[in-house]
């Protein structure tokens, strides 16, 4: 299992356990509050001072931070769209910014992530 794929999963179930700050506004004030596990970046976002404040808050508090080339992907996986009846998403909302907050529980993918903080410190 890819890291990105067990991040996926570390979404879907801290969405469910309400653990998720999505975008700035909420994303800065989990981080600044040291309410963070970990930090997921948008690297396409065009914005270069929202990157640097997202980038700063992480290091100033020694939170992980994840960054992944896609920001519809990433709205898609913190729950930014609609399901339709087959179960595809749609209308999916591009997201710059994701904060766990909340593990949910106990999981194999949340072993995973830990163990590539562990690995990139």
């Amino acid at each position: 299992m890819s890291v990105l794929d067990a991040l996926k999963g570390v979404l879907k179930i801290a969405l469910i356990h309400d653990g998720l700050a999505r975008g700035l506004r909420e994303a800065s004030k989990a981080l600044d509050r040291r309410q963070a596990h970990m930090c997921v970046l948008n690297e396409s976002c065009e914005e270069e001072a929202y990157k640097k404040l997202v980038v700063a808050l992480c290091g100033e508090h020694k939170i992980p931070l994840i960054k992944v080339p896609d920001g519809k992907q990433l709205g898609e996986w913190a729950g930014l769209c609609q399901i339709d009846r087959e179960g595809n998403a749609r209308k999916v909302v591009n997201c710059s910014c994701v904060v766990v907050k909340d593990w949910g529980e106990e999981s194999q993918e949340r072993s995973i992530l830990l163990n590539y903080f562990q690995t990139e410190q």
